[in-house]
């Protein structure tokens, strides 16, 4: 989105220091500046007004400060108060400009998956804008909002949340229209303390809604369904119950792990092929088409985006080495849910052997013991043997190894029709374990 530095001083309450430039999208990071952002320095474990020069070396045509103006730095500078908040205003100034279909979408888990089969969608109808990875955080949203071009017609934003408040900001930046809830469970209870928890911030996505907004929100999930007496706007329910607005039928898994199921909305029906993996997507793409339809994408463009969709990397990325063994990466990050999912993918999969090389699953809190021996025992029941690596609380019966090439030396000596899932929250950096393979 282009803004002069004229506006973006009166949008932060800042201060212009130098030419009124034009600046196109932002950006926090020094090192992946691109040529005509603005550029905004962090105050974090690091302090952003310690890269400046480097960012404007890098091209970026102005910059916020909290501080004085270094005149030994040639570019335009805009004094700010605090520049996170800056960021913030910025978020809502690119906010003011876009059109009324901005998408936030939220839930447990499944909201990455989601807001890319939501944006795949979307793309079949309207010129749109999403949240790159996972950029779903104060931070991260605004950069998206600013990032958005000019004739932007709609935006996917992910919204996450450390505890509650964090959701009731986001929407206070972007103001969605339409709102989608995939599933509440017991993650990140570490900073959250109780699942009622987890429900109310999650819930404050909906009641930001307007009264003429969108609730997406999935009827096989009764906290989730059970939100629509928190919203004014309308309600669009999706999910595999019979009673679903949005519902699919007949769902087969191909050879390969991907869905094919037959569309059911209000709009008409269609025949879906998933290029996403797993029979667990089958719900995001449900919440995609039941927001892209109360949009106004057609329900056979509806079908065409979601088999074009292509989610963010290491979600159920599937390759075969050169001596035939299958390797699901699915290492970006990992819960409870989640990771049963990924298990009875890898169980579904015609293979001679199944391994899961499993790392932590983070910020459970107390129940963190309990979780990891329940997928342990979820495995075993399935037939899969499982790699730990670096969590001993997986218990007994699994091999317990303390790093990567541990996990590797474990597995031994692979054949052709052997079968390897690599899944652990981000902190475990799994991927390394399938590159390894490859």
């Amino acid at each position: 989105m282009h803004l002069l530095a004229s506006q973006i001083a009166a949008a932060t309450g800042g201060t212009l220091h130098g030419p009124d430039v034009q600046v196109d999208s932002a950006g926090i990071d020094s090192r992946s500046v691109r040529p005509g952002e603005l550029f905004v320095p962090i105050v974090a474990a690091r302090d952003g007004h310690d890269f400046i020069a480097g960012a404007v070396a890098a091209g970026a045509a102005a910059y916020l400060t909290d501080r004085a103006p270094d005149p030994a730095v040639p570019a335009t500078a805009v004094q700010v108060p605090d520049t996170f908040t800056a960021l913030a205003d910025l978020g809502r100034e690119a906010r003011r400009r876009l059109p009324d279909r901005v998408v936030g979408v939220t839930g447990s888990v499944g909201k990455t998956s989601t807001k890319d089969l939501l944006a795949g969608v979307l793309e079949t109808t309207y010129r749109t804008a999403a949240s790159e990875k996972s950029f779903n955080n104060e931070l991260g949203l605004p950069l998206t909002l600013l990032g958005a071009p000019d004739d932007t017609e709609a935006v996917v934003l992910e919204m996450g949340a450390r505890g509650v408040g964090h959701i009731a900001l986001l929407c206070d930046i972007a103001s969605p229209t339409v709102g989608v809830l995939t599933r509440v469970e017991g993650v990140h209870l570490e900073m959250f303390g109780t699942l009622d928890d987890v429900a109310r911030a999650k819930g404050e996505l909906v009641e930001s809604l307007p009264a003429d907004g969108l609730a997406i929100l999935n009827a096989d999930h009764p906290v989730v369904a059970a939100m629509d007496a928190r919203t004014r706007a309308k309600v669009i329910a999706y999910g595999l119950a019979a009673g679903a607005d949005v519902r699919a039928e007949n769902v087969v898994l191909d050879d390969q792990l991907r869905a094919r199921f037959d569309l059911i909305t209000p709009w008409g029906t269609a025949a879906v092929a998933l290029a996403a993996r797993g029979e667990h997507q089958v719900p995001n793409a449900l919440a995609a088409a039941a927001a892209g339809g109360g949009l106004g994408v057609p329900v056979e463009a509806i079908a065409d985006g979601l088999r074009a969709a292509r989610l963010s990397g290491l979600r159920m990325e599937m390759d075969t080495t050169a001596a035939g063994v299958t390797v699901i990466n699915d290492a970006y990050n990992a819960n409870p849910t989640s990771m049963g999912a990924a298990l009875g993918s890898l169980a579904r999969l015609a293979a001679r052997r199944r391994f899961a090389v499993l790392g932590t699953m983070a910020e459970l809190g107390e129940d963190a013991p309990a979780a990891h021996r329940g997928i342990a025992d979820q495995a075993r029941d399935l037939g899969i043997s499982v790699i730990a690596v670096a969590e001993p609380s997986y218990g007994e019966g699994v091999v317990h190894v303390a790093d990567v090439d541990g996990a590797v030396a474990a597995l031994g000596e692979l054949t052709e029709g052997d079968a390897v899932l690599v899944k652990g929250s981000r902190v475990a950096a799994l991927e390394r374990v399938a590159q390894a393979l490859a």
